[in-house]
């Protein structure tokens, strides 16, 4: 099997490559397989915090592989969804970094990150209308979050892209960086994710993803019954409080 999909440690951040560059990325059930591999990857590591997700080449990621798909494969992983991330994301905080274009499949990936760092003109969009599908993984239910209503049923109904300048405007993007820096970006944002306490990371996180809709009595009810302890009665809750008391860096452990 090739390597469509390449990692690398770098300190507690783990930088995850889409590597099928002349396919401009497109998702097989190779890369969905390798992708998900990746992820398990991240979460079990106990010296890793978050993970960066790019592509290699001169985009993103296309979405997925449509010759594969006419020739009835669909890239999709039992349990974890298309790409092996989109239905189950991993715990730990991912950052996207997009170049050129995170388009269909691809912007649903980007979407399953947690925050996105964009080079300047990349092109965000979900035209599977124009091919006879629609954006089934994911992007009918992540982009009202992250975009207006008439913004996202324009994308959907249409099947035009919009700009990072555009999405930045929305709110869908953290960072809009010059062509060829996104990663650079992504990493250094990742990096200062990297610095706090693993635990709090994935509690934010879970609490953010997971409570959009809800009530206040949900939230509370949550939060308590799943992260409250978790957290709060942690060694890296007493070592986090005494760092501060004592003026120093903390040691964070994951427990």
């Amino acid at each position: 099997m090739a390597d469509e999909v390449l990692t690398e440690v770098r300190g507690k951040v783990m930088v995850i490559t889409l590597n099928r560059p002349d396919a401009m990325n497109a998702v097989n059930r190779d890369l969905a397989e390798q992708l998900a591999a990746a992820m398990d990857e991240l979460d079990a590591n106990p010296e890793l915090s978050v993970g960066v997700l790019t592509g290699n080449g001169r985009g993103f990621c296309a979405g997925m592989d449509l010759k594969d798909f006419a020739k009835g494969s669909f890239p999709s992983v039992p349990g974890r969804g298309f790409g092996g991330i989109t239905e189950q994301p991993p715990k730990k905080p991912v950052v996207a970094a997009v170049e050129g274009f995170a388009l269909a499949g691809g912007l649903e990936l980007a979407l399953t990150c947690d925050l996105i760092v964009s080079s300047e003109g990349a092109k965000f969009g979900i035209p599977e209308a124009g091919v006879g599908l629609f954006a089934g993984a994911g992007g009918l239910l992540r982009l009202p979050r992250v975009l207006p209503y008439a913004v996202a049923m324009r994308m959907a109904l249409t099947a035009r892209p919009i700009t990072a300048e555009q999405a930045m405007e929305h709110g869908m993007i953290a960072e809009i960086t010059p062509k060829g820096e996104a990663l650079d970006k992504a990493i250094e944002l990742a990096e200062a994710i990297a610095k706090n306490a693993p635990l709090a990371l994935i509690a934010s996180k879970a609490l953010i993803r997971e409570m959009q809709g809800r009530t206040e009595e949900e939230f509370w009810a949550y939060q308590a019954e799943h992260y409250f302890d978790m957290v709060f009665k942690s060694e890296d809750g007493i070592e986090g409080a005494t760092a501060f008391a004592e003026k120093r860096e903390p040691n964070w452990q994951a427990k």
